[in-house]
């Protein structure tokens, strides 16, 4: 189906498939790439979940992730630049030239949140060149506002795009997640300007459905399902130039309880319907 050329399956959505399962998941949908998550790959093996999605004919069209760079003490800064060193190579490995970046939220204890954000300017720093050396692009993806304090201490494309900025492009961009960014007064612009600047590393769909679960992490629903307007979002990603991939990445319990093979069904069917058409 020539409608799916673009779509990638984000394997958290299926987060009880194990990589082989997804992978052939993927091949029997008629899913041409998946996105990777480091904790499947390592429960696989590197070199060999490289090789099942060589072998099935798979794009890998992102790893997460990387991040959690507001580390407080200089040892636990020291493991976190040791892990993304590594979650960098890693990428490179299974063939991807994106690792999605989720920076961190506030050190335990702290209230310092220009602090946090400076702590994730420094590690970048020190991350792109080594990203650069292995041509992997760093995504840094904001998220929410309610996820500041825990996950991420950038919430909006714009400081995300301020923080890529410094950096070359084939290093540092940006994710732009329908889920994340879709409420923002200023989205449309700053998705014309990640455009402009070649900063946009990868397209993440899903939808903003209520009421909110009391683990608000786990809120996502189908595309389609929600409130967000996924013609006129991908529009503006399309017209700012992202040719990649359209990764559908949902946190959502009953979902995750759903047969792998119905989930996949789904998005299919999603894509064809609200995505589709503006790409």
């Amino acid at each position: 189906m020539t409608g799916l050329s673009r779509l990638s399956l984000n394997q958290i959505t299926t987060k009880r498939w194990s990589l082989p399962e997804a992978v052939q998941g993927c091949v029997d949908a008629g899913i041409p790439a998946i996105g990777l998550w480091r904790d499947k790959v390592a429960e696989t093996g590197l070199a060999r979940s490289a090789k099942l999605c060589r072998d099935a004919g798979l794009s890998v069209s992102s790893l997460c992730r990387g991040g959690f760079l507001t580390a407080a003490g200089p040892e636990e800064r020291r493991i976190a630049l040791a892990d993304n060193l590594r979650a960098i190579e890693e990428a490179a490995e299974l063939g991807t030239d994106t690792l999605v970046m989720v920076v961190g939220g506030l050190p335990d204890g702290s209230r310092d949140l220009p602090g946090a954000r400076r702590a994730v300017a420094d590690m970048i720093a020190e991350l792109a060149p080594h990203a650069g050396d292995f041509r992997v692009r760093l995504a840094l993806e904001p998220l929410h506002p309610m996820f500041c304090a825990d996950r991420a201490v950038i919430s909006t494309l714009g400081q995300a795009l301020d923080l890529a900025a410094p950096h070359p492009d084939a290093q540092v961009g940006v994710v732009v997640d329908s889920y994340h960014v879709w409420w923002d007064p200023q989205l449309p612009e700053q998705i014309a300007r990640a455009g402009r600047e070649g900063r946009i590393a990868s397209y993440q769909v899903c939808d903003w459905t209520l009421p909110l679960p009391a683990d608000a992490l786990l809120g996502r629903g189908h595309v389609g399902d929600g409130h967000i307007d996924f013609r006129t979002l991908t529009d503006q990603v399309t017209a700012a130039g992202h040719t990649g991939w359209i990764e559908v990445e949902i946190f959502n319990q009953r979902i995750w309880d759903t047969p792998g093979e119905q989930t996949l069904r789904t998005v299919a069917e999603r894509h064809l319907a609200h995505v589709a058409p503006a790409v």
